[in-house]
């Protein structure tokens, strides 16, 4: 029988009243349960989880946790996860034999984030031992493809917010990043297992899972972040983007044609303003290199602010003028006429965090998560249907927790989270992301099992 997850006095209404830590506990316990110690500690009952375990057990183990002759079963335990506990407490290279063990230390430790490193060479938990003994051998040897966006890494191009706000006139830069991102990886790469999430708060992070992926080495995996860079340069450079070249890149080509002229032209001159200003369309016209058409553009503009040209057309009407004079038949120099293209690019392209991508042992925020700040949770996001995702919509812990509440007295389930608005995310997870990945990891490990046997065949007829 279900019983009722808390009393009154542990309502969503009261949960605000708590001392911040206290209702850290009591989130983490939502997500991940406790252990009977922790349960009796805080007076809670011990009941289930939200946090779906065994999916990202079988997610990290890639088809090495079944029977096949040719599973690693020390594949999973070699993975590093990384808990940060109260008071800012960070542990690493934690690892995790199977996937009971990993549900029991994370309900016993109850982590405010878990964060998933790298596969390495041996076991992250006695790499000591290993160093001690001379055998120097402890180094990653798989790791996903990683990229990681974060909205405040455009504050220089957006009005509505900064820092770690977001609202829903600049959240679209998150989704044109996801279009630009998602095309290319599997267009131009061939990739085709790839998880993206929201991180919570203000970004999102891209896992690509392929098996080509994960193998990658240092260097290839900057090879591949150096494909994306477009945006360079630090807050002293006015110009951050410069396209050379007589054309485009395909990739860029194609970016600019399919996604981001659409979006600047029209969605983020209106809901950014982008020439309501002065001091906005200033920053613009600073990427312009002749000086002569800025200053022109700039004095035509500053005599027209108490022009008829309505407050909603203003953005429109000069960028229309802008594009009129840089492409002009009058104006020869290529440089000029590609300035079109570089403001719409440094204002659009996505901005990664190069560091994230270039290097196996970076950490990544674990997805179905909880940010601890938002009390959202990082679940996934549809790249075919990204348009649709609101982050202000994302379940929260509160909302979780009135859901539980709610859905006590009425039914019982083996997954609490199929009581709850989480159990979209999870259900997408498994059957969009999860099942088509294994399916492929399965294919793979019997291609390359079968070529082993035939190889020693042929070596002992030969």
């Amino acid at each position: 029988m279900t019983c009722k997850l808390m009393d009154a006095s542990w309502s969503t209404r009261k949960l605000a009243q708590f001392p911040e830590d206290l209702v850290l506990t009591i989130s983490n316990y939502i997500m991940y349960g406790l252990s009977c110690t922790q349960a009796k500690l805080h007076g809670l009952p011990k009941l289930g989880k939200l946090f779906p375990h065994a999916d990202i057990y079988r997610w990290l183990s890639y088809g090495n946790d079944g029977k096949h002759p040719a599973c690693d079963h020390s594949y999973f335990g070699r993975r590093e996860f990384s808990f940060t506990l109260e008071n800012d407490i960070y542990v690493r290279f934690q690892s995790f034999n199977n996937a009971v063990d990993m549900e029991n230390s994370i309900r016993e430790k109850c982590p405010y984030k878990i964060d998933i490193g790298p596969v390495y060479s041996v076991d992250p938990a006695k790499r000591h031992a290993y160093a001690q003994s001379g055998n120097n051998v402890f180094a990653p040897v798989e790791r996903e493809l990683i990229f990681d966006i974060d909205m405040s890494d455009y504050d220089d191009v957006r009005y509505c917010c900064s820092g770690a706000d977001v609202c829903l006139n600049c959240w679209p830069l998150m989704t044109i990043s996801v279009k630009v991102l998602d095309t290319a990886l599997r267009d131009d790469f061939g990739f085709n297992h790839i998880l993206w999430v929201y991180s919570g708060r203000r970004g999102v992070h891209c896992w690509v899972c392929d098996g080509r992926a994960r193998r990658l080495s240092n260097e290839q995996r900057a090879a591949i972040a150096d494909y994306f860079r477009v945006y360079k340069g630090g807050e002293n450079n006015a110009k951050k983007v410069n396209l050379t070249g007589p054309v485009l890149h395909p990739f860029l080509a194609r970016s600019y044609t399919d996604v981001l002229k659409g979006f600047f032209e029209g969605k983020l001159l209106a809901s950014q303003n982008l020439f309501a200003s002065i001091e906005r369309f200033q920053k613009i016209l600073e990427i312009i290199p002749d000086e002569s058409i800025a200053s022109e553009l700039l004095d035509k503009w500053q005599g027209n602010r108490r022009s008829s040209i309505s407050k909603e057309d203003v953005n429109v009407v000069r960028w229309e003028q802008l594009k009129h004079v840089l492409q002009s038949g009058k104006q020869k120099a290529q440089g000029l006429r590609r300035c079109v293209e570089e403001i719409i690019f440094t204002y659009t392209y996505p901005r990664l965090d190069m560091e994230v991508s270039k290097h196996m042992n970076h950490l990544l925020k674990a997805p179905f998560c909880v940010h601890p700040k938002t009390g959202r949770v990082c679940v996934p996001i549809d790249p075919n249907n990204c348009d649709n995702f609101d982050p202000t919509t994302v379940p929260t812990l509160s909302q979780l927790l009135e859901e539980l509440n709610m859905s006590s007295m009425r039914t019982e389930s083996e997954d609490e989270w199929e009581r709850t608005s989480l159990g979209k995310s999870i259900k997408f997870f498994r059957s969009s992301f999860l099942s088509p990945l294994l399916k492929s990891c399965k294919e793979e490990m019997e291609s390359v099992y079968n070529s082993k046997v035939k190889q020693s065949k042929n070596a002992l007829n030969w």
